[in-house]
């Protein structure tokens, strides 16, 4: 059945995660902006591959944030005829753009620029100079880690880091971890190439810390770009969302049993949930429709993000029980410890 007319289809507000990812990305934002000047200038005053690699990094990095904000004031967009369920997934789709192109054109920029020392070296000039600032770019690339650590561990419960950006239906916070993380270690493979050049006299080691760098980025491109396609395609709720679903479906007596359930991520803050309920086959048609739209109110209570609901009230026949059914095969499964 239809979400009522008087549905909100959209909360005014944003969820604590949601917010959370807005910070992260804002904080990013901030950090790389400042940080990509300073290496800049330090690329001129020093000629090291590795920190040139390590500015056009940053760059990349506020670009993708950019396209972040870009996708969450996008998603924003009330649904049309041709687009009924909205623009939630815009989001997912300006953060697949930031791992495919914007991480793929920073390690490519960085393999270039390694080759192009590794065979051609020159020694670097003002090593102090490019010390000072990735130590600088360092401390700044941390608060902003610390900010998104801070801002995921709201969401993140007891799942591992691994478990949480696979799971996570917010696109923002899992980019801007990567995104972080892979700063940072690349600025360190930047200050361990431009410290061995230094002490040896080989330019050779810079370029080869902008190698470095850019295999840190494709492996980062290739993790968060698989993560959005999943996201892209069609992701489920969690197992935890669909028993709650279940169970608010089945707590009333309009419902005896869930026959049949799907659930589908429309954005991180919209779900839609399409489910064939068993009615007692003596209820008139008006008892089974007051049925289902009080089955719809539970289940908008439990599941706030539950958007768009569609129950087909049908009999329960053991015999065409669907066994196979995912959703209801991950809602009577045990929990996971």
């Amino acid at each position: 059945m239809e979400p009522p007319a008087d549905a909100s289809p959209r909360p005014a507000g944003l969820s604590a995660s949601d917010a959370g990812g807005l910070r992260a990305v804002l904080a990013a934002l901030g950090a790389n902006l400042g940080i990509a000047v300073i290496k800049f200038v330090a690329f001129a005053l020093t000629g090291s591959s590795s920190t040139l690699s390590e500015a056009v990094h940053s760059l990349a990095d506020s670009a993708n944030q950019a396209l972040l904000l870009l996708g969450r004031r996008r998603a924003r967009q009330a649904q049309t005829e041709e687009h009924p369920f909205g623009f939630g997934r815009e989001r997912y789709f300006y953060a697949f753009v930031v791992a495919v192109v914007l991480f793929t054109v920073g390690a490519a920029f960085s393999l270039y620029e390694g080759i192009e020392k590794i065979t051609h070296p020159e020694p670097v000039r003002s090593p102090v100079v490019a010390f000072a600032v990735l130590v600088i770019a360092m401390v700044l690339e941390g608060l902003s880690l610390r900010t998104a650590v801070r801002e995921s561990n709201s969401s993140r419960g007891r799942h591992s880091w691994a478990t949480f950006i696979r799971r996570a239906k917010a696109p923002e916070l899992p980019a801007i971890l990567l995104e972080d993380v892979a700063a940072l270690a690349g600025l360190i493979f930047a200050l361990a190439g431009v410290a061995v050049a230094t002490i040896t006299g080989d330019g050779i080691w810079d370029g080869a810390g902008s190698l470095a760098i850019a295999v840190l980025l494709g492996g980062v491109a290739a993790v968060l770009a698989v993560e959005m396609k999943s996201l892209l395609i069609g992701e489920s709720a969690s197992d935890d969302v669909e028993r709650r679903i279940v169970a608010a479906l089945e707590d009333g007596p309009e419902v005896t049993r869930v026959i049949h359930l799907r659930t589908l991520h429309m954005g991180p803050e919209s779900l839609l949930v399409a489910a064939k309920i068993a009615v007692r086959g003596a209820d008139t048609a008006a008892t089974i429709a007051a049925g289902i739209d009080a089955a719809e109110r539970r289940v908008r209570a439990a599941v706030p993000i539950a958007e768009m609901i569609y129950l087909e009230p049908d009999l329960y026949q053991a015999a065409r029980a669907d066994a196979t059914d995912p959703a209801i095969r991950a809602v009577r499964r045990p929990r996971r410890r």
